[in-house]
């Protein structure tokens, strides 16, 4: 169901492209629909194009019963600053240069979103976003995290969904200063030289996380674990909890690592 899922948000995406493009709505016509939306007749913005609109401080929990769709939509430098998306479907959708700050995001899904560009990407930025309980499978390489709530958040690889190859999140670079990610589960993400100083790491899942040149200065790490986590120059200084971490003695490089 997961590849047929993805399959579906990218055909999506193609007729959302440059040529084929969904109705446009404006802020105003967005609006309306939004105040006549129920819960027999949800607003579904599945493929819409809302590309620059300026949607900040919008609620779209009722456009749907289970959470609004925007499956496969066109987000493009869109203004989502502390929107209430609570339990949404961005499945497939195209998040260049999206502005998701302070935007609440609990329970959402974000899987196989688009993110287009040359040699330079524009990732979302997702500062002091909340998405406890959010599912991600993203490319998000230098994306913006900061101060993020991720805890009890599913971004690592589901292995039961892997039979046409191993899909994983890319946080290389990544700005998580100050996020929580508390019983998040990580396993195998890339986040090589990403900024985690500060971050709430307390009982996370980092199996086979590449972490090599993460900076982890100052993060909670009780219950963590490390095990066969990348940790070659790894910064681990002012960290607390280092001594309740699981799995630090079948880390790779723990001996590497910087402390």
């Amino acid at each position: 169901m997961f590849r047929l899922a993805l399959g579906v948000a990218l055909l999506v995406s193609a007729l959302a492209a440059p040529g084929v493009r969904a109705a446009d709505l404006g802020v105003d016509e967005l609006r309306g629909r939004l105040a006549r939306a129920t819960a027999a007749e949800p607003l579904v913005l599945d493929g819409k194009d809302l590309s620059d609109l300026d949607l900040s401080g919008l609620d779209l929990r009722h456009t749907r019963l289970r959470g609004t769709s925007l499956f496969g939509a066109r987000l493009v430098e869109a203004d989502l600053r502390g929107v209430d998306l609570e339990g949404a479907n961005l499945n497939g959708a195209w998040l260049m240069g999206t502005d998701f700050s302070g935007a609440n995001l609990r329970r959402a899904s974000l899987l196989s979103v688009v993110i287009l560009g040359g040699a330079v990407k524009k990732m979302p930025v997702f500062r002091a976003a909340r998405m406890a309980g959010a599912r991600i499978i993203a490319d998000l390489p230098g994306a913006d995290l900061a101060g993020a709530d991720l805890s009890g958040a599913t971004v690592g690889v589901n292995i039961r969904n892997q039979g046409m190859g191993q899909m994983r999140t890319d946080l290389s670079g990544a700005r998580l200063a100050g996020a929580s990610l508390a019983g998040a589960d990580v396993n195998r993400t890339l986040m090589p030289f990403a900024d985690l100083r500060g971050a709430d790491l307390r009982g996370a899942n980092f199996f086979r996380v590449k972490l090599a040149g993460a900076d982890l200065t100052g993060a909670q790490l009780a219950g963590a674990d490390f095990t066969e986590a990348d940790l070659d120059g790894t910064i681990l200084r002012e960290v607390t909890g280092l001594d309740q971490v699981r799995g630090l003695d079948r880390a790779e490089n723990a001996e590497r690592s910087i402390r």
